[in-house]
């Protein structure tokens, strides 16, 4: 199949669409991950701002490595779940650990960090070392499906993968003359780390093709086709609807951590008595009928399990 007109016409509506966002005038990956881990949790007009005051908080990667467990949770209320706010300290501990803090570029070295998958390790790839590769994220998918796919249900990745990566462009021959280009890495060591054919990959247009612009194409359009048609991506065979958050455990476990967070900010302790009494406080405001105490003692055991938090003597502390 000859995909040229469709990669101009993705290119072509990218242009047109195009969004000057902030972590797209960057080439470090530290915040350019920051911001594909931030998409996966909410709006855009919404990272925008989280975006900013998190970098405001934790500059770079040893920033955050070196930051406490409850300040970089305290960062993160309202982002959603908070796992991975634990997994990007994580996964920033590794990297300074195992990388002395320059990123690795592989997409195996990238998905054995904590929290990061094969979507966001490809955000890394492409958008701040401009290397190609599958990146299927939802504006990604709605593109693919409404081109490639229209009318078809339950499209599974398997078929969508090639078309990724035959769609994709192959790297380009130099990163370019920006001072900034990789944030401190070195381009030959790069592309000797992850050498691979370009045969895979889409042929380059014209020097302006590259997997960072390439994306940003296919990001903008898909957006704004979701606006315009019926959402493509809900015909993929990987779409899921959120579950409810309201009432659910997901929303008892948030409330709980944010008790946690207060009662050390206040310099005190929280005991599962005390804890579950304002958990029962928050679900009466809100027209809920009270919360068993085994339930309580079910979610701090696996925030437990799970490094938020920790029992010292009969009370409850972030880690």
């Amino acid at each position: 199949m000859n995909m040229d007109p469709f990669r101009t016409l993705v290119r072509t509506e990218g242009v047109r669409l195009y969004r000057d966002l902030p972590w797209r005038r960057t080439r470090d990956p530290y915040k350019i991950w920051l911001s594909e881990v931030m998409l996966q949790q909410t709006q855009v007009a919404r990272v925008e701002t989280r975006w900013a005051e998190w970098l405001d908080a934790f500059p770079s990667v040893f920033a955050l490595a070196e930051a406490g467990t409850a300040e970089v949770l305290v960062a993160w209320q309202g982002m959603g779940y908070n796992r991975r706010a634990l997994a990007l300290k994580a996964a920033a501990e590794e990297i300074v650990r195992g990388y002395d803090g320059v990123f690795p570029a592989g997409t195996k070295e990238l998905i054995a960090l904590p929290g990061i998958g094969p979507a966001t390790a490809q955000g890394i790839r492409s958008f701040a070392f401009d290397l190609p590769g599958v990146y299927l994220e939802t504006n990604v998918r709605t593109v693919l499906l409404h081109h490639l796919f229209p009318d078809v249900p339950g499209v599974p990745d398997r078929e969508l993968v090639p078309l990724a990566e035959a769609t994709c462009p192959a790297a380009p021959a130099s990163c370019g003359a920006e001072a900034d280009c990789f944030a401190g890495q070195k381009p030959g060591a790069l592309m000797a780390a992850d050498a691979r054919s370009a045969d895979p990959f889409a042929m380059p247009q014209d020097p302006d093709d590259t997997p960072r612009t390439w994306y940003y194409a296919m990001l903008d359009y898909g957006a704004y086709l979701k606006k315009t048609v019926p959402n493509p991506s809900r015909r993929a065979k990987a779409y899921t609807r959120q579950s409810r958050f309201e009432g659910s455990r997901r929303q008892k476990r948030a409330e709980i951590v944010r008790q946690l967070l207060d009662a050390q900010a206040r310099g005190e302790r929280a005991s599962t008595a005390s804890l579950h009494a304002a958990l029962n406080d928050v679900e009466r405001t809100a027209g809920r009928p009270p919360v068993e105490g085994e339930l309580v003692e079910s979610i701090l055991t696996d925030l437990a399990r799970e490094g938020f938090c920790r029992e010292c003597e009969g009370a409850w502390v972030i880690v």
